[in-house]
């Protein structure tokens, strides 16, 4: 994983992003039982800031090339990305309760992100 690399996957994240918002609201809407469609709607908002999240760390990132740490938070929100909002589509989609079950593991992803980008600017390796 390169910064560059990272802007290229945050790019096209953000592009699916905004194709899943539209689809929600044009094509979803009416269609799925309320709480699916908050479901929905939640994973497109959380899927925004974060895949903006690691378009802006590897901004940071290219700024300071020696900075190691910032590789595995761009590797932390887009897994993230897959996992809560991934989960949180599948879940709305189908209404497979079972899907509900992956979409934390994808929240503690971005928790872990978070502090290690703490954790990374507090000791000065950013």
């Amino acid at each position: 994983m390169t910064p560059n690399g990272v802007i290229v996957a945050a790019a096209l994240l953000l592009f699916v992003a905004v194709g899943a918002g539209a689809f929600g609201a044009h094509a979803l809407r009416g269609m799925l039982a309320p709480e699916l469609f908050a479901a929905f709607q939640t994973g497109v908002q959380y899927h925004f800031v974060h895949a903006i999240g690691a378009l802006l760390v590897a901004i940071l990132w290219l700024h300071w090339p020696q900075a190691s740490a910032l590789a595995i938070v761009c590797a932390l929100l887009i897994a993230g990305i897959v996992l809560f909002s991934g989960s949180l589509y599948a879940l709305a989609i189908t209404g497979i309760r079972g899907f509900g079950a992956v979409t934390p593991f994808g929240g503690v992803a971005w928790l872990a992100a978070w502090l290690v980008l703490a954790y990374a600017a507090w000791r000065g390796q950013t």
